[in-house]
């Protein structure tokens, strides 16, 4: 990086101590701006890049709750509110056991560029829980959430902050909490949370946006090289709705997904995988990977090593943060694959990146190829705003409007500053100018 960035990724190191997650977002970003600040010095004055990288605002509370047994216990709450030059806050709420501050901030400032990159108007933010829904009954989880947006709705709104979900949150989360949040405001705010039940505000095609966009950028990224989708093999990671509706656009697209995973293990399925039977065994039984082996003929349920051992054409990461390291880079590259488009916030490292990088393959980065589906978050928002609703195949055709134009910006600002081909650099310097731009007509604030 050159000096002036360099300098700025020192203090976020110094002034975040320990928060190895978002220091690793913030570097890559910066790691980006060296060609965009020599092109533009105007974006290194007025200490923008240190404005940037520091969030507007940081919430953190605790919420105590009581389980079926009478037990009291009591989880910290986060909400990160990182940049508003676009528009209104926008980003998924997380509840699992790993959620911190360090975390929080690192989904936080990935989603500045992402929603930037979406050109519909959203600001970036991020919040969550270190509460686990997993194994908890269903009063349980609508105490946690109620007592999580007690707390939650003095900073929200629809023209403030809009949380969606996340992993941890999804259709049951949102409403109890959007139950809990019309309860204290005596306001039926319908924009004031996404991912939203259909019959009270939701957005058909919601639920499918991350997996479907992931495999729109993939499609997108092999148009480039007059290739498609259909006949390639395609490694899928992880087995909630990004992964399964990742599984489904695929499929539709000709391709054929053999695997998927959960935190017991992965399955293989070289038949390709029976899109109905996981979907039973996950949406509705809320199952584990395991359960579909025991139904499915010729699938086996492996519980060592990686899903990316695994020889396919096309990955699609959509489990986690830092879930492909370089190791796994490597394996995937000797086992053919010539396609990665990360379906999770961050799910490859640095060192996986630059394996992939250096191969030539086409790779997508998360904040660009897993838009998808806090861009049909935004056209929730613009049908609640309008008190319409869209059917399917309206919603359907403007997420794949919306991936297009993100992947043609990518190309565009990397042929720019002088990188062809690298989405890396594309999809940090569009989204970084976008929100550049505005900061500096919006003055020292």
């Amino acid at each position: 990086m050159q000096d002036v960035v360099e300098k700025v990724y020192e203090q976020v190191v110094a002034r975040n101590r320990g928060e190895v997650e978002f220091h690793q977002a913030v570097h890559e970003v910066l790691d980006s701006l060296g060609p965009v600040i020599a092109k533009h010095p105007h974006y290194a004055e007025g200490a923008l890049l240190e404005r940037i990288v520091e969030p507007e605002r940081q919430i953190m509370f605790r919420v105590p709750w009581v389980d079926d047994a009478g037990q009291v216990h009591v989880n910290r709450g986060f909400r990160i509110e990182f940049n508003s030059a676009l528009g209104p806050y926008k980003g998924g709420l997380r509840f699992h056991p790993s959620v911190n501050a360090g975390i929080i901030k690192f989904l936080g400032f990935e989603q500045i560029f992402k929603n930037a990159l979406t050109a519909q108007g959203i600001g970036g933010g991020k919040g969550g829980s270190d509460f686990d829904p997993h194994g908890r009954s269903d009063a349980e989880v609508m105490r946690f959430c109620q007592s999580f947006m007690t707390e939650l709705s003095r900073h929200i709104g629809p023209s403030t902050d809009v949380p969606a979900g996340d992993i941890g949150v999804g259709g049951r989360e949102i409403g109890y909490m959007f139950g809990q949040y019309k309860r204290l405001r005596n306001s039926y705010d319908a924009g004031v949370l996404t991912g939203k039940g259909l019959a009270w505000g939701g957005s058909l095609v919601r639920t499918e946006a991350t997996g479907y966009g992931a495999v729109l950028f993939a499609q997108s990224m092999l148009a480039t090289r007059g290739e498609s989708l259909e006949g390639k093999k395609v490694i899928v990671s992880g087995g909630g709705n990004v992964a399964i509706y990742a599984i489904e656009k695929a499929q539709q697209l000709g391709a054929t997904p053999i695997t998927f995973s959960d935190s017991s293990g992965y399955v293989v399925d070289d038949a390709g995988v029976d899109l109905e039977l996981l979907k039973q065994i996950k949406e509705v039984e809320r199952g584990r990977v395991a359960d579909y082996v025991e139904r499915r003929p010729g699938a086996r349920l492996v519980t060592g090593g990686s899903v990316w051992d695994v020889p396919g054409d096309v990955a699609l990461p959509c489990a986690t943060q830092n879930e492909l390291d370089g190791d796994a880079a490597n394996t995937l590259l000797r086992g053919g694959c010539g396609v990665v488009s990360e379906g999770a916030n961050m799910p490859s490292t640095p060192e996986a990146v630059e394996a992939f990088q250096k191969a030539g393959i086409l790779f997508g980065p998360g904040k660009a190829a897993n838009a998808g589906g806090v861009a049909t978050s935004a056209l929730e928002m613009e049908q609640n705003a309008g008190r319409t609703r869209w059917d399917f195949a309206t919603a359907e055709a403007k997420l794949t409007d919306i991936m297009a134009d993100i992947h043609d910006s990518c190309v565009a600002a990397a042929e720019e500053y002088g990188r062809p081909g690298d989405y890396v650099l594309g999809a940090n310097a569009a989204g970084f100018t976008r929100v550049a731009d505005v900061m500096i007509a919006h003055g020292i604030v």
